[in-house]
């Protein structure tokens, strides 16, 4: 049994369908979408709504977050430049779970032009059972944190 979480969720235009399916998917396994638009298909930019959902994370307001452009491409370089973000490009339900188990991502980013609507549910699903392993992967962790220390003002 999953805890309940709020979780955001943000899109550009190339995410619009597929945010409004995960979002009501969210809504079924019992968690609480926190939506940041984008709410329609109208063209937009996405960095706007990659470091809208990015900056609630690195601050701690949102543990965790969904993102989706076309490719998840884009939204994935503007999450990642956001200290204590870990935003992982997932396609497949294999990384989907790696993700979270070595690499304890606080991100999950789709390519919404790419996964399928079934697939896409699937991986939200793995993403959000799969739980951190800690150990040799928390050094890891840390030697990244050390890296942001060095390289971000945030």
């Amino acid at each position: 049994m999953m805890n309940v979480m709020r979780i955001g969720i943000a899109c550009d235009h190339g995410g619009f369908d597929l945010k409004e399916e995960l979002t009501s998917f969210l809504q079924t396994l019992g968690h609480e979408p926190i939506d940041l638009g984008t709410f329609n298909e109208n063209s937009v930019d996405y960095p706007d709504y990659g470091m809208m959902l990015a900056e609630q994370v690195s601050k701690g307001d949102l543990k965790l977050g969904i993102l989706i452009c076309g490719t998840g491409i884009g939204m994935s370089i503007v999450a990642n430049k956001y200290k204590g973000v870990r935003a992982a490009l997932v396609n497949d339900l294999y990384s989907a779970r790696y993700s979270r188990e070595h690499t304890d991502a606080n991100v999950l980013v789709i390519g919404g032009r790419i996964v399928g609507k079934d697939l896409a549910k699937e991986i939200v699903k793995t993403w959000l059972e799969s739980s951190f392993l800690g150990g040799r992967h928390q050094r890891r962790l840390e030697k990244i944190a050390s890296l942001e220390e060095k390289n971000f003002r945030a």
